[in-house]
Parts: structure tokens; sequence; C-alpha cells
């Protein structure tokens, strides 16, 4: 009779090398801010041991877990889908879930700080408030009359891929932090809102467009917009946001969604 074993689990490298000897060298260097200690905002540098191949929401882990416990960020799924950890990556507006070491040329200085136009609170957290309250504003839901069906709104493949592109928006807000004009003015919906708005206002089943229209076409409606493309290039989802806003402007002039 055999006896069964059971095989000792390795740890290292699948070359059979150290996974230590993958590690490199890395400076982040974090924008800091506390108001309880300072009203004034500093940068601070952490040089850590990493694997180039992980994220940037790992490196902040490292640090804030081994070398600084008071670093704060925002964070909950890590893979990209719920957007908490919007930040400015290397002056770019990125998720740092998604974002790979490697990809940021890590012999140089890596520099994260919060995304624009919202008040920072600390570190790298913002106020969202602002944004939300945008979005709640066009009104992000299915709006129909008469009594409620009893049975499902159904809707053909053609009718669903005309909005298809906008229900991929996470509330991510990098779009909207991205905005030369929402960061000039904050009364501005910002490209979020007016995505979210998009989806409903070309949904075949949706009955409330002209709402949606005549709240968009106010005076920091969609006319703000000056085409910068800057959403776009931001959204960690490749929503074409631009468009979708141009898409908007149109229905307003022609009535047609």
């Amino acid at each position: 009779m055999s006896t069964a074993t059971v095989e000792k689990e390795t740890t290292g490298a699948p070359d059979g090398g150290s996974a230590a000897s993958h590690k490199i060298s890395v400076t982040f260097r974090l924008r800091r801010f506390n108001p309880e200690v300072s009203a004034e905002v500093t940068w601070q540098d952490f040089r850590i041991d990493i694997d180039p191949k992980e994220r940037v929401l790992d490196a902040l882990h490292q640090i804030k877990w081994e070398e600084d416990g008071t670093l704060t960020f925002r964070r909950s799924c890590a893979h990209g889908i719920c957007g908490s950890d919007a930040m400015r990556i290397n002056g770019r507006n990125r998720l740092a879930c998604k974002t790979l070491i490697k990809d940021l040329n890590p012999a140089k200085p890596i520099t994260v700080e919060p995304i624009k136009g919202l008040t920072v609170l600390k570190d790298l957290v913002v106020d969202m408030e602002p944004f939300f309250q945008a979005y709640r504003d066009v009104m992000p839901f299915l709006i129909t009359s008469g009594n409620e069906p009893t049975r499902e709104r159904r809707q053909s493949s053609e009718d669903r891929e005309r909005f298809d592109d906008t229900t991929k928006c996470i509330l991510c807000a990098a779009c909207t932090s991205s905005c030369p004009v929402f960061w000039n003015d904050g009364q501005y919906f910002g490209p979020a809102a007016i995505v979210n708005a998009h989806r409903f206002i070309f949904d075949s089943r949706d009955e409330g467009g002209e709402q949606r229209l005549e709240i968009l076409n106010e005076k920091e409606g969609v006319w703000r917009c000056r085409t910068t493309f800057n959403c776009s290039e931001a959204c960690p989802r490749g929503i074409e946001v631009t468009k979708a806003i141009q898409e908007v402007k149109r229905a307003i002039i022609t009535r047609r969604f």
C-alpha cells in the first residue's frame, strides 16, 4: 500500500532563483498634506525594493505598511473596477491598481499626487462630493412613465450598442479631474457626469432625455467643454468621452436622440 506524500512548496522564482533577485530599487515621490499638522504641502521620497511587475498600488501598500503608516489613500477592489484609487502618477491621471511600475521608467523617481480640481483632504485623498453631486444632478437612472412593467423591458442589440461605450464608467473621476475647465470652474458638470447622462439619453427605454438635455444645456453644462481630449486620454476604461460629449451637444441642437 502506497503512502500519500505532499511535495514541498517552492517559494523561489520560476527559474530557480530567489524571488528577491527580481526586485529593483525605486524611489516614490509622494505629495503629502495633513491639515491637522500643517497647512503646507510637502513632498516626501520613499526608496523601496519592489518587483517592477508590481503595481503602483502595491508600492503604496508597502510604503504604508512598512515605512509610514500615516500615508493616506483610497483603494477598494484593487482590480480596476471600483475606481477608488485614481491619482496623478508621473503627471497623468491613472488608476494605481492598473499601473505597472515597469511602465513608468522606474530608473527615475515616480511622482504620486492627488487628482486635481477637488479639495485635498489628506495626502492622496480628495473630497469627491462635488463630483458625485454633478453625477446625481444629471439623473443617472432610468426614467419611465406608466405602470410598472410585468416583464423586463426588452431592447435590441442595435439599440443597446448606441450607448454601450458610456456604460463602462466606474466613476473614478480620472476624466473630470483631467479637464482644464473643471480645474478652473468648480460649477462645471464635468465629463463623467455628461458621460453618465449620455448613457440614459440614448437608451431607447428611457423617457427622461429631454429633461437631461435641458440640464446640460445650462451655463455649466456641455457648452463649457473645450474639446481638449484630456478626458478621453485619462479614462482607464477606454471610453470615448469627448465623442460622447459631442453627441450630447448635437442632441441638444437637433433634439434627435
